[in-house]
């Protein structure tokens, strides 16, 4: 595994976003999801970059060792962020790969800039289409999100222990898929964001329409889902995803759970560098 080079991208608003560059060829960009950083793709660059590609992760704003302003984590402002981060490191033909939150990063790109530098898009435990529930869109009841909202505001830590354990079904897979120390390290990871950003993206990634945005890939894509995911439940997101994105691929992953990036990283590794190679 290269070296890890952190940098700092100077923005406008005086918004810096924290990103780490590794290895060489087509650029793949991981997006993280909430409320964790760029660190919980540990397991996917080294396999990236082995496998002859440039990755690129960043902290998204509010997160990790990025600027943590006080507003604007709605997914346009996201969206620019990912913009200015292409721009700047002037990356063509990259591949998006969006985990959980990060898939509305990606989905709200390509809605709001196009694919012209876009070669191939990834969608991971994905929020898109439409997590919430409303006349035209069955889904999760708002009262959810406004549960998680009160949890993080009454006790952010303790909110986070709970969370990451239905985050990895952590009792299904505890001493085998996942150890104590991952928990750890991922209740370490969400510690790490702004209580301010890590509320506010609750309402965005819950409550955002990607709809329109999802009929605007005309790029290669794939979808990645666990059939046990207590977090993003498949039949919510990315089976009306594949549904609304053209001649998108479809992988379940059986019985894994939201985290499965993690748990299931030998067999995730193996679904992506697949559709990478075009295989």
């Amino acid at each position: 595994m290269s070296d890890l080079n952190t940098s700092s991208l100077e923005k406008s608003m005086a918004i810096k976003l924290s990103y780490s560059d590794y290895g060489k060829g087509q650029p793949v960009i991981l997006i993280h999801g909430w409320p964790l950083n760029q660190k919980m793709w540990e397991y996917q660059v080294e396999a990236l970059v082995h496998s002859g590609y440039r990755v690129i992760t960043y902290d998204r704003r509010g997160f990790g060792e990025s600027s943590k302003p006080w507003e604007k984590y709605d997914y346009d402002s996201l969206a620019k962020d990912l913009k200015d981060l292409i721009e700047t490191l002037k990356l063509k033909d990259s591949i998006l790969v969006g985990f959980s939150m990060g898939g509305g990063e990606v989905a709200r790109y390509i809605g709001n800039y196009g694919t012209s530098s876009i070669a191939k898009a990834i969608l991971v435990s994905s929020v898109t289409p439409f997590m919430m529930d409303t006349e035209d869109n069955k889904g999760v009841d708002s009262s959810v999100f406004e549960g998680m909202k009160e949890g993080i505001s009454k006790d952010r830590p303790q909110f986070f222990k709970d969370f990451g354990k239905n985050f990895y079904n952590y009792e299904t897979f505890k001493g085998d898929r996942i150890s104590e120390a991952m928990l750890d390290f991922t209740w370490n990871l969400a510690m790490q964001g702004s209580r301010k950003a890590t509320l506010d993206c609750v309402d965005s990634f819950g409550k955002t329409d990607f709809r329109e945005d999802c009929k605007k890939f005309d790029v290669p894509t794939l979808i990645v889902h666990g059939d046990a995911d207590q977090i993003v439940p498949i039949e919510v997101s990315a089976k009306k995803a594949k549904s609304l994105i053209f001649n998108a691929q479809l992988k379940v992953i059986k019985e894994a759970p939201h985290g499965l990036v993690i748990t299931h990283h030998s067999e995730f590794n193996s679904i992506l560098l697949n559709f990478l190679k075009g295989e």
